[in-house]
């Protein structure tokens, strides 16, 4: 076989002949007019071709993540990214977290108090008058940073609601005087701060819609021991708007409604109650406000 190429490469520019036979001499020959410097050339461009197929193959498929070493920057940088944003949703699960408890806290009525800031120790320390606080609940939306961070946080858990002409509208979409959440029913105990009231019970009868004072969305519902059966709507401007003591739920956690929609039914659920009450909170960004000042007839 070696014998036969080493003849072809020998005389490549010359055409020779290539008598194929049977191994025993029988039958037909068959010759072929070859000229080895086309085969060679065949051979080249096939091989050639091969090549660059595999080339290709390797650059535009993922067989080249097969090569070693390749793509090890690129795959480094993915990697950092990926560890970027990992940290980044810890982050914002650890932020959610937080607001769902503060959120709870403050629906089942147990608002705490925030420890004093490090200027109300220091003046404490000194002789100074202590700065009381309180805890703001859940903010609607992202608070301040650095000093008016630090002047929120001092601030009481309840601001003094505008009176009929303070303002003529309630900023964020609730139109000022609010609807009563209930049709009918009067105020028996109203917004006492310092028994740690923060809203108004109205009496009512048991099995009356409680409608939504505005349009939002459900962030609560669900039953609290001292409230019973709760829902709670975000309205825009940073208002909530809380209603405890209900028969059941019309409404589900996530659900939008609108101004006056029914979102519950009036009972007398929970463990705080005398009678078929609605107890109706009102807070903004945090502070409890007086309802009576926002509720028409109220």
């Amino acid at each position: 076989m070696w014998s036969f190429f080493a003849d072809l490469v020998q005389k490549v520019g010359t055409e020779q002949t290539i008598v194929v036979m049977d191994a025993e001499g029988v039958g037909k020959t068959r010759r072929h007019h070859v000229r080895p410097s086309r085969m060679v050339a065949m051979w080249g461009v096939s091989l050639a071709a091969a090549g660059l197929l595999a080339a290709l193959l390797v650059a535009f498929t993922p067989l080249r993540t097969q090569i070693p070493g390749y793509g090890t920057e690129e795959m480094k940088e993915s990697a950092r990214l990926n560890t970027l944003r990992v940290r980044a949703l810890q982050d914002s699960l650890a932020a959610q977290r937080d607001y769902i408890q503060r959120l709870r806290r403050l629906i089942t009525g147990r608002v705490e108090p925030a420890p004093p800031s490090d200027g109300a120790r220091s003046e404490s320390g000194s002789g100074g008058g202590a700065v009381a606080t309180g805890d703001a609940g859940p903010p609607a939306s992202e608070g301040p940073s650095g000093a008016s961070a630090r002047n929120a946080h001092q601030q009481p858990a309840f601001a003094p609601s505008p009176r009929s002409g303070a303002a003529a509208s309630a900023p964020g979409g609730l139109s000022f005087p609010l609807s009563p959440p209930v049709a009918n029913g009067f105020p028996t105990r109203g917004f006492d701060v310092a028994t740690g009231h923060y809203g108004i019970d109205v009496a009512v009868s048991e099995g009356d819609y409680v409608r939504s004072v505005g349009d939002g969305y459900v962030v609560w519902a669900d039953w609290a021991q001292d409230g019973g059966y709760t829902i709670a709507v975000q309205h825009a401007g940073g208002y909530l708007s809380v209603y405890k003591h209900n028969k059941r739920l019309l409404k589900q956690l996530g659900d939008r409604v609108a101004a006056q929609e029914p979102v519950a039914v009036t009972g007398n659920t929970g463990a705080v109650t005398t009678g078929p009450h609605l107890h109706f909170e009102l807070w903004q960004n945090g502070l409890a406000q007086g309802p009576d000042a926002y509720i028409a007839g109220w």
